[in-house]
This record gives structure tokens, sequence and C-alpha cells, in this order.
């Protein structure tokens, strides 16, 4: 018999208990099933932050915050009267402001062109034209980083540039501006409350428009409407009180090595990261999820490869008889090894194939669905991406194991004493 009689034969006898290899089939199933959807939500997330990643390209800044300082045993840092910003806990996190000394001081390494202290804006209503005040929240220095525009221009921080607004798709219609086409150039007001209390108003145009993405679930403020909302709040404010910031923006020089920087600010106690960095954090966690996930999917492919080798067993002894006689007839060990070993690859391509492809067309229909509802405000998301190379691994990873549960069988088989085999009852 060459490969192909052996491979028909194997297909055949498959088929010999149905019920038998239904259930080995679905154990199978389960476990190529589980690790094709979770591989697909690794790939859906993965090449979506890749994505924001690439619209926003190479900035050129890092976000700076200072580093916590603790004791030897990990425990919280003894207060320092002269020290101008101590580390505050949150829970199971921690974080030390920046006072200005601090911002002086970062602005002094090599390497760093210039720093805006993170500001945060506090706006107590945003209206147009009469048709109502609501509140929205207004990112400061959004002009760092470019948007994914449905409309408009990206934020001018330019130095004679005037108050500047980019608006999220979400917040058009309860402001009464209409398409994303129609707000570019529309003039807004923002209310704000001084250090006192007091009420006042500051005027914004509205230049662009942004898809709901990773960056843009908030309105942003150039740097000439950050410094005049900012202008604005610490009106009032008494000068032995002073400001300090979670964190600061920092521009490195042009050809700047961004990890010299990098290294520099941690030397004086410091943290840089990179805008890819916060993201690389994120990716890491949904990695971590994706494979927990897995890891319960291989469970579940063990368990079936402990079926796989209980079908096959009882294949061969079913089959004594018959596997006497084939060697009998001529048939070396080494091909029933091989035509058992091909009875339990096709156990697994059955299984894989057919989980694998249920989950695709399953998985498919949920994003979809997903990505008209749920996440309709990030465009672009599709929470499950079946990459065709992943899905083929995946087939032939449980093949392998397939064949390899099925080595014990096919081994006892190959080793049959065909005159022993024949007497067998």
């Amino acid at each position: 018999m060459n490969f192909l009689d052996l491979l028909r034969t194997a297909v055949a006898n498959t088929f010999r208990s149905k019920l038998r290899t239904t259930l080995t089939v679905i154990a199978i199933f389960i476990g190529a099933f589980t690790i094709t959807l979770t591989s697909a939500i690794g790939t859906g997330v993965g090449n979506y932050i890749d994505a924001q990643v690439a619209s926003i390209g190479d900035t050129g800044t890092l976000t700076v915050t200072k580093a916590v300082q603790t004791t030897t045993d990990g425990g919280p840092a003894k207060y320092d009267p002269e020290e101008s910003s101590q580390s505050v806990d949150r829970g199971p996190a921690s974080f030390a402001y920046l006072s200005q000394s601090d911002v002086d001081t970062i602005t002094g390494i090599d390497g760093i062109r210039s720093v805006r202290p993170a500001v945060a804006l506090a706006p107590k209503w945003v209206e147009y034209d009469d048709h109502g005040k609501y509140v929205v929240s207004v990112t400061a220095d959004a002009g760092q980083v470019t948007a994914d525009l449905a409309s408009g221009e990206q934020l001018d921080d330019g130095s004679d540039a005037p108050n500047q607004l980019l608006l999220p798709t979400n917040d058009l219609d309860a402001l009464g501006l209409g398409s994303a086409r129609a707000a570019v150039g529309k003039e807004l007001t923002i209310g704000i409350d001084d250090y006192l209390g007091k009420e006042h108003t500051v005027t914004a145009t509205v230049v662009g428009v942004q898809n709901e993405s990773l960056f843009g679930s908030t309105a942003g403020a150039n740097t000439a409407l950050t410094d005049a909302l900012q202008a604005v709040q610490e009106t009032g404010k008494p000068s032995t009180i002073a400001t300090s910031y979670a964190s600061a923006t920092a521009t490195l020089d042009s050809g700047a090595s961004t990890t010299d920087v990098k290294r520099a600010l941690a030397k004086d106690g410091y943290t840089g990261q990179t805008i890819q960095d916060q993201l690389g954090q994120f990716q890491t966690v949904i990695n971590g999820i994706v494979g927990v996930l897995n890891a319960f999917a291989v469970i579940a492919l063990v368990a079936a490869g402990f079926g796989i080798i209980n079908t096959l067993l009882m294949s061969v002894q079913e089959r004594t008889r018959e596997i006497g006689l084939m060697k009998a007839m001529g048939m070396g060990g080494g091909k029933v090894y091989t035509l058992f070993s091909l009875e339990a690859v096709f156990i697994g391509f059955l299984g894989s194939a057919i989980g694998a492809g249920v989950a695709i067309l399953l998985g498919t229909g949920i994003s979809n669905l997903l990505a008209g509802t749920v996440l309709k405000d990030l465009p672009g998301l599709q929470i499950l991406q079946f990459a065709p190379s992943s899905v083929i691994t995946i087939i032939l990873v449980v093949m392998a194991i397939a064949f390899l549960a099925g080595t014990l069988p096919a081994r006892r088989a190959a080793r049959q004493n065909p005159i022993e085999a024949l007497r067998y009852e």
C-alpha cells in the first residue's frame, strides 16, 4: 500500500465507530474553537493599537512623571519638609507630583527642548450659539498628538495661534453643530470658574472633528486655549500655594536619542515614556489575558489527546485480527504504525478544522455586531480578526498533538505478532 492508499484507509477506518469518533472530535473542537477566538481577540486588539500608534507616528515627546520614593523594604519614604513634592498613595498605585523646580530640572536635561506641565482643565460647560450648555471634558495640550480626523485640521500649537478646539464626533449633535464638516469653523463659548469660584467665559474655534479612538474620547485644546483656561483657573489663587503637576510633556531636540533622554531622566529620579510605551503596557495586559484564556483551551486539547488515545486503543483491540491479517499479507510494522498515526492526525484535523471554521463564522458575526453597536464610537476596531497564518498554525498544532496522542496505540498495533493476532478472539 502506498501513502495515498494508507490515507484513504485511515479516513475510512475513522468512521467505523461514528459515535466514539464524534465524541473525540467534539473534545478537540472545543479546544480549537477557544484558541481560535482568543487568538483573534489578540490579533484584533493588537492591530488596532498598532494602527493608532502608526496614525500619530513618532511625536518626539515623552510623558515624564516623578519616580515614587520608597524605603529599602518597599514602604513609604519618610516625610522631608525640604522636599517640594511628596509621593501620594492611591490604593494599590502610587505617584508623586511634579513641582515647578522639577519642571526646571527636566528642562535642563540634555536632549530636551521644552517642557509643558500637564494641566487639569475643569470647564463647567460648553455652549454653541444659545443651543444650550453641556458638560464637555477638555484635554489640555492635545495638539501634541496627531488626531484621526473626520473633518477639519489638526490643532495649531504655534505661538501666534488663536484658541482652538478639537471635538469628538459624539459631541456634535448635543451641541447643535450638525455634521463634522459643518462644525469646523464654529465658535464655542466655554464657562470656567476661577480659584475663588467666580465664573468666566473663554471663546474657542472648532478647527477639527476627530473620530473616536484611544486618543479621541474628549475634546482637545491647543496650547493657546490651554493657557487661557489655566489662567482663569489660577485667577485669585494665593501666591503662597504652589502649583503641582501629575506629569509633564517633554519635547525632544531634533535628532536626540529617546533612550539616552530616558536614561538621563531616570538618573535624576524621573520616568519618561513615549506614547508607544504607554500603549505597549496596554498591549501587554491584553496579551496576558489572551494567554490565560489560551491556557484553558490547551487544557481542553490535552484532555482531547487522551480521548484520541482511548479511541485508537479500543480500535486496535477491536481490529486485532485485521491487523494480524494485514501483517500476514506482507504489510510491515512501519505501514501499520503509519496507518494508525494517520487516523489520529485525521481526527485532529477534523476537530481543529471544524472548530476554527465555526469560530471564524461566529466570531466574524459577533465582531461586526459589536463594531456597529457597542464599539461604534471606535471606528476601525474589529475586536476579532482572524489571521490566516494563525488559523493554519492552530490547525497544524492540533494535528501535531493528535499525532503524539496516537503514538502509543500506533506502536501497539505495529508490534502485533501476526500469528497471535489471527488467533485473537
